[in-house]
């Protein structure tokens, strides 16, 4: 991993409110889409593409089986969270 690697996660994640947002609250800890949307107040689709955006770049997991399409729970992972706590220690937003 190169020195530049985590600001470009970070520069990633703070390009959009919604995956800022969807980030932070699962820093707070694991969450369905439908309570992330409703603890946001983002729409359900913004909040579903900003969690498959997240899980591309490796920041957040499905903690429950790939097949599974209800009640689906992510998670947050420790490079999501590396990313977040540097966002937050570096007032990036």
């Amino acid at each position: 991993m190169t020195e530049s690697d985590p600001w470009d996660e970070v520069s990633y994640v703070i390009s959009s409110r919604y995956r800022v947002e969807t980030l932070r609250r699962l820093a707070e800890g694991p969450a369905t889409p439908s309570l992330i949307a409703d603890e946001t107040e983002l729409s359900i689709a913004h909040v579903s593409r900003a969690l498959q955006e997240l899980r591309d770049a490796d920041l957040v997991t499905l903690l429950v089986s790939e097949d599974r399409r209800k009640g689906r729970v992510y998670g947050i992972t420790d490079p999501g969270l590396d990313v977040w706590n540097t966002i937050e220690t570096e007032n990036m937003l």
